[in-house]
């Protein structure tokens, strides 16, 4: 490859206050069109905004997160471009002076490296409405209840260098805005959305190439898709020695490809001048400090805790920090199991997680509490059942049919731990298989198998793994 890639991000979260940036409306989503769009969101004659104490506290919350500096004295200006979802003919946002300077994240890349992804600022802004395409039968129709919902726009520095590092950069960001509690994340709702500024050059080359920026991408598979096109594109039209042009590109997921939108607008066409309407917005040392009493144990915070204190591996303690509800979920369960942490992992990422992705569920909505789950499995860890009989008990709770202890008393699932009737199987398995007992004695070792199996089959599975192997191997010697 003689081509580097060069990308940087754009990131709108959509902070979970319950009112508008500068209104009392309501920002819940599902609600008629047009519902939720109040004089001050429409900008209509005599009206003020009034700037949401909450949403500057999320902000500044985010800044401490990421180790920004935090501005003492920002400044509101107006974005003007005219489009029919915008009714104001102008967007309340920050141009000069943001109130989240430059911070960086750490990503961890495929290899087990990790890398600072610098982030250039996050400025606050009001969402405009939406323009709506379909069904309308050659028109479009118009819905303003999103105007003027707070956004918080996350601005990376050009710092990634693959499509790969970019999705490493938006999950970690995703699970971080989560964390702090001020975006649900929820990207097709919306609330989470992404803009890809896209170029390459000539590796060794330090001037960048002129980039092309993919806008609202809504998931992380998508983004990967949209930038690796976006790449390949760039290259075919400087290897057939053509220019990229610098614009805005929509993807289309159906094609998997991205097509023109627009010619890119500069700062300088939106005319941004501070909103007279809005004082300068004044953050003192008691308002950051108090807020910085509220942060979390942050995603990486976590994750070097849940190796040290619960043994585990990185990748382990990874995944289960991926997002703040699984690793509460996670410490329950260990909690309840009696602290055995390693098994509680494999449980929570391996049979939790495969049905949670079957039924298509969030952690917060399985039918199976972590303490439930950490009960069961303190009758593995008791010898109550095995671990293979402790997937059909799973399985029963997962489906409505109780606690593990009334599943197990049930269907009569206890595992068999009496050595004598245990031994008496042994004996009979033997006495049926002579002649694979004297293949085994004659140093067929793989046939030790099979005699587990025979003894398994004859207890339904019920008796106790260990047991049957220390008992098989003094039986058939």
């Amino acid at each position: 490859m003689d081509w580097e890639t060069v990308i940087g991000l754009e990131v709108h979260a959509q902070l979970a206050t319950k009112s508008k940036i500068f209104s009392g409306a309501s920002t819940a989503y599902g609600a008629a069109p047009n519902s939720q769009a109040c004089a001050v969101d429409l900008g209509l004659p005599g009206v003020l905004p009034v700037l949401n104490r909450e949403a500057v506290r999320m902000a500044v919350k985010f800044g401490l997160a990421i180790d920004a500096e935090i501005a003492p004295r920002s400044v509101f200006a107006r974005k003007n471009y005219f489009y029919p979802d915008l009714p104001k003919g102008y967007q309340i946002s920050q141009y000069e002076l943001p109130v989240v300077g430059l911070g960086r994240i750490e990503i961890e890349l495929e290899d087990g490296e990790t890398k600072t992804i610098g982030i250039t600022r996050a400025h606050l802004e009001e969402d405009a409405g939406k323009s709506l395409h379909e069904d309308f039968h050659g028109m479009s129709g118009i819905d303003l209840n999103r105007a003027g919902t707070p956004l918080l726009e996350i601005v990376s520095e050009p710092d990634m260098r693959s499509a790969k590092e970019a999705v490493a950069y938006l999950k970690k960001l995703h699970a971080l805005v989560r964390y702090l509690e001020i975006c649900d994340g929820n990207m097709q709702e919306g609330s989470f959305r992404c803009d890809a500024n896209v170029s390459v050059r000539r590796k060794g080359t330090e001037k960048f190439g002129t980039r092309a920026e993919i806008k609202n991408i809504n998931s992380f598979r998508f983004v990967e898709r949209a930038i690796n096109f976006e790449v390949e594109r760039q290259i075919d039209i400087l290897e057939g020695g053509g220019a990229v042009v610098q614009e805005t590109r929509l993807f289309d997921p159906d094609k998997g490809e991205t097509r023109s939108m627009r010619s890119k607008e500069e700062a300088n066409d939106y005319r941004y001048f501070p909103d007279p309407d809005l004082l300068p917005l004044e953050i003192d040392s008691g308002f950051i400090e108090a807020v910085r009493g509220t942060l979390p144990e942050l995603p990486d915070e976590k994750k070097h805790r849940f190796m040290t204190h619960y043994g585990l591996s990185a990748y382990d303690a990874g995944v289960l920090t991926a997002s703040r509800e699984m690793g509460d979920y996670y410490e329950a369960v260990v909690k309840a199991c009696g602290g055995h942490a390693k098994l509680a992992a494999n449980w929570v990422m391996g049979e939790l997680s495969a049905a949670l992705n079957k039924d298509n569920r969030e952690i917060t909505e399985s039918p199976v509490s972590a303490e439930a789950l950490g009960r069961m499995l303190a009758r593995i860890e008791d010898n109550t059942i095995s671990g293979k009989i402790a997937k059909d008990v799973f399985e029963a709770m997962w489906n409505g049919e109780g606690s593990a202890d009334e599943v197990i008393e049930k269907k009569g699932l206890k595992q068999i731990t009496d050595t004598g009737a245990i031994e008496t199987i042994i004996d009979k398995v033997i006495a049926d298989n002579p002649s694979q007992l004297e293949q085994y004695r004659a140093g067929k070792d793989k046939l030790f198998g099979f005699f587990v199996g025979q003894v398994m089959k004859a207890t339904g599975g019920k008796a106790n793994p260990a047991q049957v192997n220390d008992l098989l191997k003094r039986k058939l010697q």
